[in-house]
């Protein structure tokens, strides 16, 4: 029984378009983030005298808010895809669902 199930689901073009999508969605989400993670790693390797550069008059260089940027944006990046997941994916999800178990 589990076989035949699984062997619906693998048939199934709407599981087809479901592997297609969020493979391809958390792909590009990947690349984005590292591209600002090792951007980020980059510059500290190659551009010190930037990161220790102050904002303004106090003590807080350019480092400090660029590293807060990076770990906002891992936390902006988590939210897009877990959204995108409950509406979306799930959508799928469900007819697959409906459509095997029918």
């Amino acid at each position: 029984m589990h076989d035949d199930l699984v062997q619906k689901i693998k048939r199934d073009p709407s599981y087809h378009e479901l592997v297609r999508v969020r493979s391809r969605f958390g792909w590009a989400l990947t690349g984005v983030m590292l591209v600002v993670y090792y951007g980020y790693i980059l510059l500290i390797a190659f551009n010190k005298e930037f990161l220790a550069t102050k904002t303004g008059v106090g003590v807080m260089t350019w480092g400090m808010p660029i590293g807060l940027f990076v770990i906002l944006f891992t936390v902006l990046v988590t939210g897009i895809y877990v959204r995108r997941a409950n509406k979306q994916f799930d959508d799928l999800t469900s007819a697959i669902q409906a459509r095997v178990q029918a």
